[in-house]
């Protein structure tokens, strides 16, 4: 058996690419659009991983409500700086709903709610701002 990917249904093409590429650096590997079923696939990966994908669905004029997205659980990556990685998606004006406070883990979540594990390869010793920052929100 081989793992293939996770799919999570997206509100937003741009905003979702925004998000999983520039802020956390994963890449495009393919996109294709179906006009007959009217719905694109978007496969992302990271570039130390590249064969376990994340399949972005973006339904063609859906109003269907995903929810908080709770139901799913999370993704989860592992990152070389766990505080850098925090900073940029910071300056890009996404909410640390869980900082970085141990040096170790943090959570942020997507523009479609869906949560995201932030995980230190090795760890970081505590610092500032993370260590005393308080929780935000839900994740």
């Amino acid at each position: 058996m081989k793992y293939l990917h996770t799919m999570i249904r997206i509100r937003d093409i741009e905003a979702s690419l925004r998000f999983f590429c520039d802020g956390l650096g994963l890449v495009v590997k393919r996109r294709n659009d179906y006009p007959e079923g009217k719905f694109t696939l978007i496969f992302l990966a990271a570039p130390e991983s590249p064969d376990a994908e994340v399949e972005l669905t973006y339904n063609w004029d859906s109003a269907e409500d995903y929810g908080s997205a709770r139901n799913f659980g999370h993704l989860a990556f592992r990152v070389h700086n766990i505080y850098d990685t925090c900073a940029h998606l910071q300056g890009m004006g996404y909410t640390i709903n869980r900082p970085p406070r141990d040096g170790h883990m943090a959570f942020v979540r997507s523009p479609d709610l869906i949560s995201v594990e932030l995980l230190q390869d090795g760890r970081l010793p505590p610092m500032e701002p993370w260590a005393s920052m308080p929780n935000t929100g839900v994740w």
